[in-house]
């Protein structure tokens, strides 16, 4: 399994080309996908304990995974069952709901900026900066020349981000219109999930198309080169959970973590242990 086949490719995007149910190279066996997200644990936490462990070294890193996607297509799921694989002291999750009325008398990505992951650890959005290119967009709660200016804008935020040894991974939760009915539904059906429905979610459904729109521009003007969009299959829970799990892998991977050599004499402390005994 190789993430490198979830990268959308440059240029125009549309979405009704990319099936929302399958990515190459991955199980189609929920079983064995399932077994296989298992089997990344292991690795995973390793690794991000070793981004964790180089914290106070110089220039320390950091990663910022960005979840996008319609309503129901599974985000705080990953934050479950994949990055839930990691020690949760290194990790930092924001949900973004809807900005605050201070929020509102800042530049859209002053609530960004104050949510960003710390040197050594995961930050994982739930919506992210996305939003004021999408919501914003779709309920024309700006103009068309603040609308590009924001795409922009956070092409220039996330190109500092990188260059500031942040690793941007962007992920769009990809689901069908379908899938979206059929999940919403069995909220519906489950007292145990009425509070994950919102009837709200019913009206924005109403404009699946000017969403589906607005999602293909905005990952068109900013898939760069470096902060990438990966198209994530999501009408399969379980594969979606993989495919991002074997992405956070290869993207950790990449960035040829070590563990930090030791700033001490090693025998000296070595010593003093087995000859200094504790006061009583």
């Amino acid at each position: 399994m190789r993430s490198d086949v979830l990268r959308l490719p440059p240029g125009p995007v549309d979405l009704t080309t990319f099936d929302a149910a399958s990515a190459a190279g991955f199980p189609e066996d929920k079983d064995q996908g399932k077994e296989a997200l298992a089997g990344l644990g292991a690795e995973l936490a390793e690794l991000q304990e070793q981004l964790f462990a180089q914290r106070g070294a110089d220039h320390a890193r950091s990663v910022l995974l960005v979840l996008q996607g319609m309503d129901t297509s599974g985000k705080g799921g990953v934050l479950k069952h994949t990055v839930g694989l990691v020690d949760p002291q290194g990790v930092r999750i924001t949900a973004f709901k809807a900005p605050t009325d201070e929020e509102k008398k800042h530049d859209f990505l002053w609530r960004i900026k104050k949510a960003l992951p710390g040197p050594g650890k995961i930050g994982a959005f739930d919506r992210s900066h996305y939003e004021d290119v999408l919501i914003v967009r779709v309920h024309e709660w700006a103009d068309a020349d603040e609308i590009e200016r924001r795409y922009g804008a956070i092409n220039d935020f996330e190109a500092d981000l990188v260059e500031s040894d942040v690793k941007v991974v962007k992920c769009f939760l990809h689901i069908t219109a379908d899938t979206q009915k059929e999940r919403l539904l069995a909220r519906l059906d489950d007292p145990e999930k009425y509070w994950k429905f919102n009837p709200g979610d019913i009206d924005e459904r109403s404009r699946w198309a000017q969403y589906r729109e607005a999602y293909q521009i905005a990952l068109e003007r900013t898939n760069t080169e470096v902060a990438p969009w990966y198209l994530i299959p999501s009408d399969r829970k379980w594969l979606r959970n993989l495919a991002i799990g074997v992405l956070l892998r290869d993207t950790l991977r990449g960035m040829g973590l070590r563990w930090p050599e030791a700033d001490f004499d090693i025998d000296e402390q070595r010593r003093r242990l087995e000859t200094e005994a504790p006061i009583a």
